[in-house]
């Protein structure tokens, strides 16, 4: 006969489950369904189940479903699941998603073979996530596609046929273009993360799901575009519902951050530089929100790096203003990687302990990133600063008192016969004693000597012809 206990797990809600449901199936459950009720409580948005059995080398079998507080079945897996979520906005396949209302809920198990003799023990474990933040997720759906920290390239932009996205059919006809088109894309170029970030919804995230276990080299992250009539923004990090629709004002957009904020997301501004008009309304950033709230600029759209459009000054800009907003990449595709700006590029190049949506977000809110702006997937840049044995890398802030020396350590790889150029306070300074890049792995030292005010400085490298490779975030001094 089943059996069911459920009790509170010990420890803390990162690491341990909040119930570990547990039992004995017998050969006199041999083709039934039992079911192993445990309550969700008020609060909750996302349920979170492992479940595994013994018996397996007796061929016992134990397959897997999930009912509702009313009954009604959430979805059914049968024996190829040993890992689901469920929440209002996105479902591991077999499972619906829906809101997660508060009551008794069930695993449903049936028994397709189970010996007269037999015994099957199972153990479930159900952990609860308060909010639909990525970091409030539980660790079965946090483990790394890749451990070890690493600079880790991705695209952070790109749109499928869950909104604008869209490509030929076999008639030849434009048609909302199949998201695994645009993660194949990604993956032919050996990307380690992208972020799909479609317009005002996460439509997409239970795809995104279903395609994770096969593309188990790379990181598939849901992000959306908030799309409004005076400005484009990503926001990655949360699934939580968003309201777009504000009015073109400081107080409507910054209202909307601060909500953006308490969600746990990440905001980029993208294309800030854009015309926005008729043919592309809200594109340019056109409102008056304190861009204090925001985390990121998206300074490299596609291939507009060394042209009118470029955000690249709207986000130095801003640095001059004494922000400190990280430097991103992202290709803006539409057309699974068959347009002019296909995934990839610009890569967004981002140091991180280990490849997880967590991770690489944490890292792209400290600033650790450069953007390899045709992402050729092995070009690096480095800028580390060094004074009294405190360390910083790009997106740090290091204490410099006035007279003392900061050494500053440039690494540059892939990028024979181009050249360095460093940027500080947003003027060019002349602190190389070598600019050539002369090599596939190329090291460079210099020093400066602090005048104990706030200053920034980044690295950019150019090819022969001036067009721009590589562009880094900077380091911070006294700020």
């Amino acid at each position: 006969m089943a059996t069911a206990a459920g009790t509170v797990a010990a420890g803390t809600k990162a690491a341990e489950p909040d119930l570990v449901l547990r039992g004995v199936l017998t050969g006199a459950d041999h083709h039934t369904y039992r079911s192993v009720p445990f309550t969700v409580p008020e609060g909750v948005e996302r349920v979170t189940i492992t479940f595994d059995y013994t018996g397996k080398e007796e061929h016992s079998v134990i397959d897997l479903g999930l009912l509702g507080p009313d009954g009604a079945l959430r979805g059914w897996s049968g024996g190829s699941k040993r890992l689901f979520t469920v929440s209002s906005v996105d479902a591991t396949p077999s499972f619906i998603p829906a809101p997660v209302a508060p009551g008794q809920w069930a695993l449903l198990l049936g028994v397709p073979n189970l010996r007269k003799t037999a015994e099957a023990s199972y153990t479930a474990q159900v952990y609860f996530s308060r909010s639909l933040a990525a970091a409030d997720e539980p660790p079965p759906l946090r483990v790394p596609v890749r451990s070890g920290a690493a600079w880790y390239r991705g695209d952070l932009h790109m749109h499928t046929g869950h909104s604008d996205g869209s490509c030929v059919n076999q008639s030849s006809v434009s048609v909302p273009c199949p998201l695994f088109l645009t993660v194949q894309a990604a993956a032919e170029r050996k990307l380690d993360f992208i972020a799909v970030t479609e317009h005002n919804t996460v439509s997409h995230a239970s795809e995104l799901r279903e395609l994770q276990p096969y593309f188990s080299k790379m990181l598939l992250m849901p992000g959306r575009e908030i799309t409004t009539f005076s400005g484009h923004a990503n926001m990655f990090g949360t699934l939580a519902p968003l309201d777009f629709r504000v009015a073109a004002t400081p107080d409507g957009w910054n209202r909307m951050l601060d909500q953006a904020a308490t969600l746990g997301g990440l905001v980029s501004i993208n294309h800030a530089n854009r015309p926005s008009g008729e043919a592309c309304m809200g594109c340019g950033w056109t409102n008056d929100a304190d861009i204090a709230k925001v985390q990121a600029i998206e300074a490299v759209n596609g291939t507009d790096a060394d042209t009118l459009l470029s955000s690249i000054p709207f986000w130095q800009a801003q640095l001059q203003r004494g922000l400190h907003p990280t430097l991103i990449g992202g290709s803006d595709d539409h057309r699974a990687a068959r347009g002019d700006t296909p995934v990839g590029t610009p890569t967004t190049v981002v140091y991180a302990p280990e490849l997880t949506q967590t991770a690489i977000l944490d890292g792209i809110r400290a600033g650790h990133v450069f953007v390899d702006i045709a992402g050729n997937g092995s070009r690096l840049l480095e800028l580390n600063a060094e004074t009294g044995g405190r360390q910083a890398m790009m997106g740090d802030s290091l204490a410099a008192p006035g007279g003392l020396t900061v050494q500053f350590k440039l690494h540059v790889a892939q990028a024979d016969g181009a050249t360095i150029k460093l940027v500080m306070d947003g003027a060019e300074a002349d602190l190389l004693p070598a600019r050539d890049v002369d090599g596939d792995d190329v090291q460079r030292s210099f020093n400066w000597i602090s005048d104990g005010k706030p200053h920034w400085l980044r690295a950019e490298v150019r090819d022969a012809r001036g067009h721009l490779l590589l562009l880094g975030n900077p380091v911070y001094l006294n700020r």
